[in-house]
């Protein structure tokens, strides 16, 4: 029987990111990784594909059907002790979101279908009640894009196609709230229940409870949607990918004066801010895609890894709730998203 020395055991000193849906990668950095063979990465019973494997760093990137946060690295007949990290767990699928989903405060959560420009899909939003059961609500809106929720869990869902953004009963029944918004994506409400509207042309416009309205800022143009969140300091926050391979998050004061807040993203869609004041965006970061946090100060890292993400929420447990452009993943990420008081 072979007898093994602890100073020659594999040995995880770090793992970047914190959390990772199927598909995303881990940086895990350690020692003793390759010493007499290929190291093996372990989450839970699942093997996970090793993309580099050298003795002091490897990735591995999730596989479907990985749930266990419980990540071993093996070498030979040895391994390292269990390192904990957030795995997404897949909630829903053949879905086609383009934005965030929404969360309300009974922890159900709603999606799109969205569908290619112009085309009627059969449902255009579900919702995921607390048990997972995955329902329709919405069956006659042509391309559902934006969601957003009221104080009194009203939903609201824009339309890129008719320029339209409906308000949706808890029981489905849709009426329109406002139209004439261009191309609709992005919405979201301010602490005075302000609804404020991306037209991807450059236009945001702020809609009145009282339904008037305005002209709110002008931004460049988006290739995709813009995509909306109002800090704890009453600031909208845009994002928009361009052309550009270098996108910036912008912050827009109470008075329609933007400014670039975070310039260096991948392609960033959707955002949303957790109580501490840190931003949370769907983009990549140094090429590794995934969520960026942005902290108040504007220093970035990589806080989710996964392939195709389009947007996030947070539920009242403190999850995050991770839409990839087909799918919906739950990651028990510890993190209260904010609520405008």
């Amino acid at each position: 029987m072979a007898i093994f020395k602890d100073s020659e055991r594999p040995e995880i000193s770090h793992v970047s990111p914190a959390a990772a849906i199927p598909g995303g990668e881990f940086q895990i950095r350690g020692k003793n990784f390759a010493r007499t063979d290929r190291p093996r990465v372990m989450f839970g019973d699942v093997t996970a594909p090793v993309i580099i494997g050298s003795n002091s760093l490897v990735i591995a990137r999730v596989p479907d059907g990985a749930s266990v946060g419980r990540m071993v690295v093996e070498c030979g007949l040895q391994s390292s002790g269990a390192w904990q990290c957030g795995i997404g767990v897949q909630i829903a699928d053949s879905l086609h979101p383009v934005a965030n989903p929404a969360v309300d405060a009974l922890a159900n959560i709603y999606t799109t279908f969205s569908g290619s420009r112009g085309q009627k899909t059969p449902v255009s939003v579900y919702r995921i009640d607390a048990s997972y059961d995955v329902k329709p609500l919405v069956t006659d809106m042509m391309n559902a894009t934006g969601l957003a929720l009221d104080r009194e869990g009203m939903l609201y869902v824009s339309s890129r196609h008719d320029g339209i953004v409906y308000q949706v009963t808890p029981s489905g029944n849709m009426s329109v709230y406002v139209e004439g918004m261009g191309v609709a994506t992005g919405i979201a409400f301010d602490a005075e229940e302000n609804l404020y509207v991306g037209d991807r042309s450059g236009t945001v416009f702020k809609i009145s409870r009282q339904r008037q309205i305005y002209v709110f800022c002008t931004l460049e143009p988006s290739i995709a949607a813009y995509h909306l969140a109002f800090g704890a300091d009453s600031c909208l926050y845009v994002t928009g990918p361009t052309t550009s391979s270098f996108d910036c998050v912008y912050r827009v004061s109470p008075n329609g004066e933007a400014e670039v807040f975070y310039r260096g993203l991948g392609r960033p869609q959707g955002i949303a801010f957790d109580a501490d004041g840190n931003l949370y965006v769907a983009a990549s970061l140094g090429g590794r895609k995934g969520v960026v946090r942005i902290d108040p100060n504007r220093r970035a890292d990589h806080f989710l890894s996964g392939p195709n993400i389009v947007g996030l929420a947070f539920t009242p447990s403190k999850a995050m709730v991770v839409a990839s452009n087909n799918a919906i993943y739950r990651v028990d990420a510890g993190v209260k998203g904010l609520l405008l008081k």
